[in-house]
């Protein structure tokens, strides 16, 4: 009879150790700020090409500033490259290329004005992953940014920016993203999406 609790006995350990094991294969998918070691080593560097679609309500007309107005998205191409010294953090690289004006509508009358290009850097940080199966992933990135406008007048203009990116990589090199930005300042708010290739 002591044989046969034994038996049971280590029946169910091994019952409780398999659901152990197969808890932490799922929790596994999930990380938060990169708490899981880094294993890719070779890729640390993303350049990609999207839209951003900016919803741009500075302007220098004063007719403007004074009456409420409704401010229509301006689109722009977007450059956007990063590089990742870590797992967790991520030094991004943008560049705004405006394709069209500005546009405000003011009781009903379209009014326009020329959208500047835009640069900038700063840091973001992975906050969170999640790995669907062994060669597609879901990652959030945010952070601050700082971003430079070339006015009308040649001038630089520096503001903060806030950014978040969902980015679903596939396989070793394809990345497919969409995020928003918002300038502080200048009360700017956009929403970016692209394409990109990570080396």
């Amino acid at each position: 009879m002591s044989s046969n609790f034994l038996k049971l006995i280590a029946l169910l350990l091994s019952i409780s150790c398999h659901g152990q094991d197969t808890l932490q294969s799922r929790t596994k998918k999930w990380s938060f700020f990169s708490a899981d070691p880094d294993t890719t080593k070779k890729h640390r560097f993303e350049l990609s090409f999207g839209q951003n679609l900016l919803f741009i309500s500075s302007t220098q007309q004063e007719n403007i500033l004074k009456n409420q107005s409704v401010v229509l998205p301006t689109s722009a191409i977007l450059f956007f490259s990063e590089f990742r010294p870590t797992k967790a953090i991520r030094i991004p690289v943008f560049l705004n290329i405006a394709t069209e004006t500005k546009q405000f509508l003011i009781d009903g009358v379209l009014v326009n004005e020329k959208a500047s290009p835009t640069f900038g850097t700063g840091l973001t940080f992975k906050a969170f992953g999640y790995q669907f199966e062994k060669e597609t992933s879901l990652e959030l990135e945010l952070g601050p940014l700082v971003s430079c406008i070339v006015n009308n007048s040649n001038n630089i203009r520096i503001a903060p920016v806030l950014v978040s990116r969902l980015k679903i990589c596939r396989g070793t090199n394809f990345v497919m993203y969409i995020g928003v930005n918002y300038s502080l300042g200048i009360d700017s708010f956009g929403i970016m999406y692209g394409t990109g290739t990570v080396f």
